[in-house]
């Protein structure tokens, strides 16, 4: 890897950061000139079914 393309630390924190607090969803890294030019975060809530009890 080039000098032209190493990765600014404060991103991978901000990446690793993102990874280790999100559950269920999507992380999405933009690329542009081969720099980072965006990080988007997409989160999802999951709730189990209850079943209705019938008598």
């Amino acid at each position: 890897m080039s000098s032209k393309n190493k990765i600014d630390q404060e991103i991978i924190e901000k990446i690793v950061s993102l990874l280790e607090n999100i559950e269920y969803g999507t992380i999405q890294i933009t690329v542009h000139d081969s720099q980072v030019t965006q990080i988007e975060k997409g989160e999802k809530y999951r709730f189990s079914l209850k079943k209705a009890i019938q008598n």
